[in-house]
């Protein structure tokens, strides 16, 4: 073939200039391709012409190897291989076609906070399968201590005695032992029930493993986190505010020809519709922004500042109940109020982010801000509400609990109140999970109590108040945030619960269907669509702001607080870290506790952040180089743009001259404006040049073959606005 083509490629003396010109084209064309690193799999041409190829990229006079061939079916079968194991994985991954379903019925907005719950429900699978293979095997493999008996503490004067287990009321049944958690005191599912011999006594140390753990576990989500963040992250803030995708791209090929059955068909139509009627609704946004004046811009602002400082008042008297709320609790242990005193603080907590969201929504719906500014913007003030009511949950715990901030005479000899609480880790255990069991219980209360009862009412009656009640709307922030929450206080109790993860697992499982439930009967669409991409990136935002939060009272705690005398697996420690002091003193050689000491000095801790500091510096320096590098770049692909034109316009006059016979005004409006032939569009890798049919690209017999003219569609010049 290859000599063919080289026979054919000599020019004859008689063929004509044109013909020669085409050839030297091809001969260009095939120069090109030979020297190109391109992947011959990756080039738009046949099979046939691709073996052609990859014929000429050999070197002359050098003949293959048998081995050559092989390593290249071995590549083949590895990428098809690959290609069937992510396929597997793909039909084994789950919800995805009512995740499919609900993005066409809904929008892809919608569709993302089921996302979400599904990546959150992997996250704690990771979280369990750690926590079960690091603390829970080993612990049952080696075989606890069993438990002595309660130590009573010298020398501590307590104004009154707590509130002990058989002074609880007899109306307590099984279920509300169940629900408060005082049935699993015994369990894996709190700290106290975890025991471990001397460090000495056996080579692996559960104390480690169970110190380290919730370390990990943080760790990992935030590294899974970040991964979907750079994943996720809006396609305007790569391209610019001003990039927009044409709709013609949308058009001509959103639709899935692979499509055979009715229902998917319905909801491939449904999916298509809404992702036009986000197009054009951020288009008209963005034109009425531009023809915004200053006058209008100020009071838009003004009214800006006012509702979030109307916001402000109610996110401060929010937090200011939920504290009180919880003092209250905690100081207040009298046996005729238990009952109530058992769930105030998650009762107020929850009220607060029922109402909040509500609140919000409609304050900012009152200022008609963009769909994805709206979501956005209610997003990051119930995050305000929900995270800063958990961190002042916690603040009121540590308070009464470990008397942060406070003076108190049960807390000076044993660094926490050892009168109210002589297990302090469970009792801050059984707050969290008391958080989690409500909340649990809240959503289905309300999908069932108040959701379901509004539609059928709405079904059932007409007039202008069921009209103007009607279905509930799916409120995407109040949803995200209620999830958010709930993995949060999960975050929060891997010390003090271990187990809380695969509760929280279950939780989220039955919350998809519930949600799923909500969203197909009992909810209205949403006339107010956004972009999955504009509300992904701030969902993960959310989240790495739950995981800090959860992250530093957990620090402290490890840290700096003295842990219970009479049970759990650091009873005899001062803090929990210091049991990683003495594992480096008695299973590691003096080298390496030197090296450990050195690692953990100024001396080795200064030069350390003088280093990241100038790496910090070069790649700041950097991004801001490619910026600007982008910005430049996009100003000529732009200039070229409108140069094209210029050369087009001017080839439109030319034609007209050079035409023997004149042209009709019919003829000269229906010439296509994107006729530009031989001009190389911006972005392409070579000289284009005139295309032949597929089969016949680098065939022998079309190398000397006169092209033919090149049609004017082929050629499409992006506007300036596109750009």
């Amino acid at each position: 073939m290859f000599r063919q083509w080289s026979v054919q490629s000599e020019p004859a003396p008689g063929r004509p200039e044109s013909q020669a010109a085409s050839e030297e084209l091809w001969e260009q064309e095939v120069e090109r391709l030979c020297a190109s690193r391109t992947p011959v799999r990756m080039l738009p041409y046949a099979m046939a012409d691709k073996r052609f190829i990859r014929e000429l990229r050999e070197p002359e006079g050098v003949k293959s190897s048998w081995w050559q061939p092989w390593y290249r079916r071995r590549q083949v079968a590895r990428q098809h291989l690959r290609e069937a194991a992510q396929r597997l994985a793909r039909g084994f991954r789950l919800w995805e076609g009512a995740l499919y379903e609900i993005g066409g019925l809904f929008g892809t907005g919608i569709q993302s906070y089921f996302t979400f719950l599904r990546f959150l429900l992997l996250l704690n699978l990771l979280t369990m399968l750690l926590t079960a293979c690091f603390v829970l095997l080993p612990l049952v493999w080696l075989r606890p201590p069993e438990p002595g008996p309660a130590l009573k503490l010298a020398g501590l004067q307590c104004p009154g005695s707590p509130l002990s287990p058989s002074d609880i009321p007899s109306f307590h049944n099984p279920l509300w032992n169940i629900l408060t958690g005082r049935a699993f005191n015994n369990t894996y599912l709190f700290y106290g029930a975890y025991r471990a011999g001397p460090e000495s006594s056996s080579a692996y140390s559960i104390r480690l493993a169970y110190l380290l753990s919730p370390m990990a576990c943080l760790l990992l989500c935030f590294c899974g986190i970040l991964q979907r963040m750079a994943e996720g992250l809006p396609q305007q803030t790569r391209l610019g505010q001003r990039y927009r995708t044409p709709l013609s791209a949308k058009v001509f090929s959103s639709w899935d020809f692979c499509i055979r059955v009715r229902e998917a068909a319905t909801v491939k139509k449904h999916e298509i519709s809404n992702e036009l009627k986000v197009e054009l609704e951020e288009g008209r946004l963005a034109e009425l922004a531009q023809q915004q004046t200053r006058a209008q811009k100020a009071c838009r602002l003004l009214t800006y500042l006012r509702t979030n400082t109307l916001i402000v008042f109610l996110v401060v008297g929010a937090i200011s109940a939920i504290f009180w709320a919880t003092k209250y609790s905690q100081d207040n242990k009298e046996e005729s109020l238990f009952l109530v005193l058992q769930y105030l603080p998650p009762g107020v907590i929850s009220l607060v982010n029922f109402l909040g969201p509500q609140l919000f929504t409609v304050l900012i719906q009152l200022e008609n801000y963009p769909p994805s500014t709206e979501v956005n913007l209610t997003l990051i003030w119930c995050v305000v509400l929900k995270l800063a009511s958990l961190g002042m949950f916690s603040f009121s715990l540590g308070q009464t609990v470990l008397c942060v901030g406070r003076n108190k005479s049960s807390c000076e000899p044993y660094g926490y109140n050892a009168c109210d609480y002589q297990c302090w880790e469970n009792s801050v255990g059984e707050e969290l999970y008391n958080l989690i069991i409500f909340n649990f219980l809240l959503t289905v209360a309300f999908t069932f109590l108040v959701s379901l009862p509004r539609r059928l009412l709405v079904e059932r009656f007409s007039g202008w108040f069921w009209t103007w009640l009607d279905r509930e709307e799916f409120l995407v922030p109040k949803n995200v945030l209620d999830i958010v929450a709930a993995q949060t206080v999960t975050w929060m109790g891997l010390f003090y619960c271990p187990l809380l993860p695969l509760l929280n697992s279950i939780f989220l499982f039955l919350t998809f269907y519930i949600k799923k439930y909500t969203l197909l009967r009992n909810s209205r669409t949403s006339p107010r669509l956004f972009r999955a991409s504009s509300s992904t990136f701030f969902f993960q935002l959310v989240l790495v702001l739950g995981l800090l939060l959860a992250a530093v009272p957990l620090a402290y705690v490890i840290s700096s607080t003295h842990s219970s005398w009479d049970c759990g697996l650091f009873a005899n420690y001062s803090a929990p870290w210091q049991v990683v002091p003495e594992l480096v003193t008695l299973q590691l050689p003096l080298p390496g506790q030197r090296a450990l000491s050195f690692l953990s000095s100024h001396a080795f801790s200064f030069p350390l952040l003088i280093l990241l500091s100038l790496v910090l510096t070069v790649c700041i320096s950097q991004s801001r180089a490619n910026a600007r590098a982008i910005h430049e770049l996009r100003k000529q692909l732009v200039w070229q743009v409108q140069e094209k034109w210029h050369l087009v316009d001017d080839l439109s006059r030319l034609l007209p001259e050079l035409s023997p016979e004149p042209e009709s005004s019919h003829s000269r409006a229906s010439r296509p404006r994107s006729f530009c032939p031989g001009f190389p569009c911006p972005g392409s890798p070579g000289p284009r040049t005139p295309r032949l049919r597929p089969s016949n690209r680098l065939s022998s017999s079309s190398l000397g073959t006169p092209s033919a003219s090149v049609p004017a569609s082929r050629f499409h010049f992006p506007s300036s606005t596109e750009l």
